[in-house]
């Protein structure tokens, strides 16, 4: 397993609109940047998810695909999307004040890109976007924090958004209960490669949320996002034998995994 990156560019990306003044507006892409490499801290193989999810847009949709990025955070794919596919259109969805924020700073003047504030719990969050259906539904590491009720219903909904051959894609924590002693050593590795990180300077996600929370434009939505949120949502973080039958359930035609990592999966479900 590779080591996660441990740059820090994050600091300077929370110093500069402090240091700029209380009115100067925050270096977008340099919380954009942030966030990722607080995100690698965790998933040292985040690229390589990205890079699949993608390429499996391609090959099932093409290069010029509709997708909505669900539970889209920052826009980290919606941002690998327009830069492997300019032609694309991407509609991202969250409910997460901050993260948003910093969407919106990033893609501010890209008609390419259009941004919705929405629940995933709420019945009619699905009204609130522009079109109806949609040639991809990609989303990654965020859909753990929804139990397995409320995530069936979830996936019962994208059975609808998702266009006749179009695709929905998870990448995600997806647990193997069945294998306890290499779920052990998975763990422990892991953490002692992020305990190394840590130690060389690499921001954690309670580092980050920090660092947010002092930028004089990120520190009101950061509060909104926590009264929202708590520190941290866990939902039941099923199995991949889990969400390929609720899938299944849920009108795709096909459903299975097409990456993989010793904690992760993700699944492609074809409509």
């Amino acid at each position: 397993m590779a080591e996660p990156r441990t740059g820090i560019d994050v600091e300077a990306g929370a110093g500069a609109a402090a240091e700029a003044g209380a009115g100067a507006s925050p270096d977008w892409r340099a919380w954009q940047d942030s966030w990722d490499r607080q995100q690698e801290w965790y998933l040292p193989d985040r690229e390589d998810r990205f890079r699949i999810m993608l390429d499996m847009v391609e090959a099932l949709v093409g290069p010029a695909p509709r997708v909505l990025d669900l539970a889209c955070g920052t826009g980290s794919i919606t941002d690998r999307l327009l830069r492997r596919f300019p032609r694309a259109t991407s509609t991202g969805v969250d409910l997460d004040p901050a993260l948003l924020a910093i969407a919106h700073g990033c893609f501010d003047g890209d008609d390419r890109v259009t941004l919705v504030t929405a629940d995933l719990k709420d019945p009619a969050w699905t009204e609130l976007l522009p079109h109806r259906s949609y040639d991809a539904v990609l989303t990654a590491t965020a859909l753990h924090w929804l139990h397995e009720e409320p995530l069936a219903v979830l996936y019962g909904q994208l059975g609808k958004v998702v266009a006749d051959g179009g695709v929905f894609m998870n990448a995600d924590h997806m647990r193997d209960d069945s294998t306890p002693r290499i779920n052990a050593a998975e763990r422990a590795h892991r953490h002692a490669a992020m305990d190394r990180a840590k130690a060389a300077g690499a921001v954690d996600w309670a580092g980050w949320w920090e660092l947010v929370g002092k930028d004089p434009v990120l520190a009101g939505p950061a509060a909104e996002r926590f009264r929202i949120y708590g520190e941290h949502a866990e939902g039941d973080t099923p199995s991949l034998d889990w969400h390929v039958r609720a899938l299944r359930a849920a009108g795709f035609a096909e459903a299975r995994s097409v990456w993989s990592s010793p904690s992760d999966s993700l699944v492609l479900a074809l409509k």
